[in-house]
């Protein structure tokens, strides 16, 4: 009986599919989507009462100095059924996330620019801003237990988001690492990038870099040898 070749299969399968996606009609203009949204026609039947541009500019007033998502205006930009919700973390509930920054106080301990960039409306949900940041944080002051070192901590590009309710209050926000081969915070980000990167992770497996479990790296082992089996039968 001949191995069964898991991944070799799967890597076909997502080849073909590729292919399908990719093929283009050829009465479609050059460099145009058949199934990209139509972006100004979603914004013209929303009826969220805030209009794309405004929640842009609500969601860089949120993010400024003088609010900091609510740690510097004791919550008042905060909508009563505020969530955090992360890759990991969350849902957390307005006051455990007002409590936890505060406890944090990150902009003690770091010299941080969050390079943040390419705000838009979810034109599927349109009171929804995504942006990106590629933080880089100084280590000035004492952090964990870590007196400063004075060390860069570059984070991998994250990807963030936040809700709006009708009022211009924040419902949610969450944030992703998109690329954890950047940065020098072994792809961690938030907080658990800082504490990873003054070398003091949090005891837990989701604040550690990332790691295959063993399940998927038998798959894989085995993916490999039937793939190194079958091409010797040929």
């Amino acid at each position: 009986m001949k191995p069964i070749l898991f991944f070799p299969s799967l890597l076909l399968f997502f080849l073909s599919h590729t292919a399908a996606f990719s093929a283009t009609p050829t009465s479609t203009p050059k460099g145009t989507l058949t199934d990209e949204v139509d972006v100004k026609l979603a914004y013209e039947k929303s009826t969220f009462p805030i209009a794309p541009d405004d929640l842009i500019v609500r969601a860089k007033e949120v993010l400024g100095p003088e609010i900091g998502v609510g740690t510097k205006d004791d919550g008042a930009c905060l909508a009563e059924d505020f969530v955090f919700c992360a890759a990991v973390v969350g849902p957390i509930p307005r006051d455990e996330y007002l409590g936890a920054l505060g406890s944090f106080k990150l902009e003690e301990s770091f010299d941080i620019d969050s390079n943040f960039f390419g705000f838009n409306v979810d034109p599927m949900q349109t009171n929804r801003v995504w942006f990106m940041s590629r933080a880089v944080a100084k280590h000035i002051a004492t952090f964990a237990g870590v007196e400063a070192t004075g060390k860069e901590l570059v984070m991998p590009p994250q990807l963030y988001h936040l809700d709006f309710n009708e009022d211009g209050l924040v419902k949610e926000i969450g944030f992703y690492t998109v690329d954890r081969q950047q940065g020098n915070t072994g792809g961690l980000g938030g907080a658990f990038g800082y504490f990873y990167g003054v070398g003091k992770p949090l005891p837990i497996r989701e604040a550690r870099p990332y790691k295959p479990s063993f399940r998927f790296r038998a798959l894989q082992f085995i993916g490999a040898l039937a793939k190194k089996i079958g091409g010797k039968k040929d």
